[in-house]
């Protein structure tokens, strides 16, 4: 199976049109300045066997929130891959869940950048840090 390569006239959109954070119904508040916070509401085909939201959805929820921020530093020109990904989960995901994060740092390849994911009372359910290479938008 071959994978289509997601296109668009505008790439601050980019995100919202891979079918996978569709999906996942994940929602961005903002991009900008090399920051971003995007959001997931819980649902039950997201869960996990303890009642709260899987660990791989917060992990992709700081994945693309890192990414974001990483392309909003180069006002979008860029998309960026990641090359690596740490994530600590300190409480169970439950109910709406935040990530809010930043670039770090960058040259012109690589953007280091961090995350941190809430709920919906503020306690941490998880952090995160990454690299993610930049590449020219697809075509």
């Amino acid at each position: 199976m071959t994978m289509k390569a997601v296109t668009g006239h505008d790439p601050r959109q980019m995100f919202s049109q891979v079918p996978f954070t569709r999906m996942l119904q994940m929602r961005r508040e903002f991009s900008e300045g090399g920051k971003a916070r995007l959001c997931i509401d819980a649902r039950e085909e997201l869960g996990n066997v303890i009642g709260a939201i899987h660990g791989g959805v917060v992990i992709t929820l700081i994945d693309v929130a890192m990414a974001s921020a990483a392309v909003s530093h180069c006002n979008f020109e860029r998309t960026a891959v990641t090359l690596n990904l740490n994530t600590s989960f300190l409480e169970p995901g439950r109910g709406a869940l935040t990530a809010d994060s930043e670039l770090v740092s960058c040259d012109d390849q690589v953007a280091w950048c961090k995350a941190v994911v809430t709920d919906a009372d503020g306690r941490v359910v998880a952090r995160g840090q990454g690299t993610f290479r930049y590449l020219p938008l697809p075509q």
